[in-house]
């Protein structure tokens, strides 16, 4: 299954506040909040979705094509990708604007703040999918990119007849109610998290009955309640989260997640076991500071798929982890 991921490619400045960002939020007051956190750490990581996702699926033995935007300041980033099995020649380096930057604080309850600046993804826009095309594509993953690339991206899906997964995350609470919709529209896979479920009922004026009507599957991640999968017709089914360790950062656990579901799905697993690989993943990945510094072993995953779900389901996925990894 050859699968291209279109969405951000950025660095991740991430910093830990030792407090709580709720006691410095003042009730009456939030009309006027101007706030300075001091943190005590600062890591500088790459990252941004579809990059993440994309050195996921990588490092589950499978060969993504990366299709976003970068800057001239980014040459060390694509040597990394390309070296972790991310193909690359999709990806557009902008003359004028710098890589996209994500700068977040995280609180001790794990509470985030951060501002997202775009830079050169704002020229995603401009990258075409029929190079990936011709070379042969079963999925594309529509991931948080500059909205215009998102929908240009959705829309040549649609047109080449290309399944997609629709993945609007973050960039829903710009989109209205016609471009939210455009983004879902006939999607085989459709990603939101418990929040976003909601906000994508709101911007598209549609019940989750309406929304299933159009898409092939709905899945909803619920932090560490695990998440749901959802089909037209069918009961929904709730998979709990595995036992996780010390929760070093949650930056990126959504991205592998959905590394984890899409490897599975490619490999042919039931939905069921593709969810219950990208809990594990994420579990892992929250026991890591940074997107992609995780390291992933056989051994270690299984523990924790046959402690969460139980011996049959680890048989089932461990023969194709072990030939991945």
């Amino acid at each position: 299954m050859r699968i291209a991921v279109t969405g951000s490619i950025a660095t991740d400045h991430l910093m830990v506040f030792p407090g709580k960002f709720s006691d410095q939020l003042l009730d009456g007051h939030l009309d006027k909040v101007s706030l300075s956190f001091l943190a005590d750490k600062l890591e500088i990581r790459q990252g941004g979705v579809g990059a993440n996702i994309a050195l996921g699926l990588a490092r589950l033995g499978m060969s993504p094509a990366l299709l976003g935007a970068v800057g001239r300041d980014a040459s060390d980033y694509l040597q990394w990708l390309a070296a972790n099995g991310v193909e690359t020649e999709g990806i557009k380096v902008s003359a004028a604007l710098h890589t996209a930057r994500f700068v977040c604080t995280t609180d001790s309850e794990q509470r985030q703040i951060a501002t997202f600046y775009a830079g050169a993804m704002s020229e995603a826009r401009d990258i075409a999918l029929a190079p990936a095309v011709r070379e042969g594509l079963d999925l594309v993953v529509v991931a948080p990119n500059d909205p215009e690339a998102m929908r240009r991206h959705t829309d040549e899906c649609r047109e080449y007849g290309i399944a997609f997964a629709a993945d609007p995350s973050q960039q829903l609470a710009r989109l209205e109610g016609p471009a939210a919709r455009q983004l879902v529209e006939g999607a085989r896979f459709l990603f939101t998290n418990e929040y976003e479920a909601a906000l994508l009922r709101q911007r598209t004026g549609w019940t989750v009955q309406e929304i299933l009507a159009r898409v092939g599957t709905w899945i909803t991640t619920l932090g560490p309640d695990g998440a749901t999968i959802a089909r037209t017709g069918e009961p929904e089914i709730t998979v709990p989260a595995v036992p996780t360790g010390d929760v070093l950062d949650p930056t990126g656990v959504g991205d592998i997640f959905r590394s984890g579901f899409l490897a599975g799905v490619a490999w042919g697993l039931p939905y069921e076991r593709a969810v219950q690989l990208g809990c594990a993943l994420a579990s892992v990945v929250l026991e890591s500071i940074g997107t992609q510094e995780y390291e992933l072993s056989v051994d270690h995953l299984m523990a924790k798929i046959d402690k969460g779900y139980g011996a049959t389901a680890a048989a089932e996925i461990r023969p194709h982890l072990e030939e991945a990894l």
